[in-house]
C-alpha cells in the first residue's frame, strides 16, 4: 500500500464557532486557537447570550458548550438548542461540566456530538475539535474522548511514522502527524495507556486528515482484552475533570 497525498478536499476551511463559558479562561484559550487557524467565533458566557446567537439566524459551524452556564443548567440548554428552528450544528460539550454519566446517555440521544476536556492545550485544541469542524457520517464521536498526549508508532504500507496522542476513545483516537494520508487508508497503531504495562495493537481507518491537525482514526479491530483496557480508561478518566 502507498501513501496517497492528501487531496485539497481535506483543506482547512474557515468555519463559524460560538465557545459557550461562563469562564473567561476557558473562552479566550479556545478562541485564540479557533481564530489563530482561521475560524471566526463568537463568545458568549451565558445562556441567553447563547440562545439569542443561535436565535439570529446568522450561520453556525459548531457550538462548544459548558452545561453549567449562567441561566441555563444541565442538558436543558441542548434540548432547547436542538429545538431551534433550523439549528443543526454539531454541539461539542466540555466534559468538565457534565454532572454523571445519566446526562452522558441523555447528551447522545440528544444527538451531541462529542466531548472536550476545557483544559486541553492551546495546541490540541483545534485538533480536539477537527472531526466536529469538519463532520460527516463517518467521524461523528457517539462517545467521550480523553485527552491524552503518549506516543504512538503506526505503520502504512512500507511506512512506518512516530506521533503524538492527541485524545484517546473506546472506538478511536486522534494524533498529531505532519504525514499526508488520505481518508479511508487502513494503518496499524501501537500505543500504551499511562498506568498500564503492555502495548495496544490496533488496526483503524483514517476517517479524518487536517494538514494541520493530524489524523482521526476509527478502531476496525482490536484484541477483546484490550478494548476492555481502553473502555475502563476511559470511563475512569472522563469525569476526572468534572467542573463543581
Amino acid at each position: 500500500m502507498s501513501v496517497r497525498p492528501v487531496s485539497h478536499a481535506v483543506a482547512v476551511a474557515a468555519k463559524s464557532v460560538i465557545v459557550a463559558d461562563d469562564t473567561a479562561f476557558v473562552r479566550d484559550r479556545f478562541s485564540v486557537a479557533l481564530q489563530t487557524s482561521g475560524h471566526t467565533v463568537s463568545a458568549v458566557s451565558t445562556g441567553s447570550e447563547l440562545l439569542s446567537r443561535v436565535r439570529r439566524g446568522d450561520r453556525v459551524d459548531l457550538v462548544v458548550l459548558d452545561l453549567r452556564l449562567p441561566q441555563a443548567r444541565g442538558v436543558a440548554i441542548v434540548r432547547t438548542l436542538r429545538g431551534i428552528d433550523g439549528f443543526r450544528a454539531p454541539i461539542v460539550v466540555f466534559s468538565g461540566t457534565i454532572a454523571d454519566a445519566d446526562e452522558v446517555r441523555e447528551l447522545g440521544r440528544l444527538g451531541v456530538s462529542g466531548y472536550v476536556n476545557e483544559y486541553t492545550a492551546m495546541q490540541h485544541i483545534v485538533p480536539a475539535l477537527a472531526s466536529h469542524l469538519f463532520p460527516d457520517e463517518d467521524n461523528r464521536r457517539e462517545g467521550p474522548r480523553v485527552s491524552l498526549g503518549v506516543s504512538v508508532s503506526y505503520r502504512v504500507g512500507n511506512l512506518i511514522a512516530a506521533a503524538v496522542t492527541l485524545n484517546v476513545g473506546a472506538g478511536g483516537l486522534a494524533i498529531r502527524t505532519t504525514s499526508a494520508i488520505e481518508p479511508e487508508t487502513v494503518i496499524k497503531a501501537r500505543f500504551r495507556l499511562p498506568g498500564t504495562g503492555s502495548d495496544l495493537d490496533v488496526e483503524a481507518r483514517v476517517v479524518w486528515a487536517d494538514r494541520r491537525s493530524g489524523l482521526g482514526l476509527r478502531f476496525t479491530k482490536i484484541d477483546p482484552g484490550d478494548q476492555k483496557m481502553l473502555d475502563d480508561f476511559v470511563r475512569g478518566h472522563f469525569f476526572s475533570n468534572r467542573k463543581a
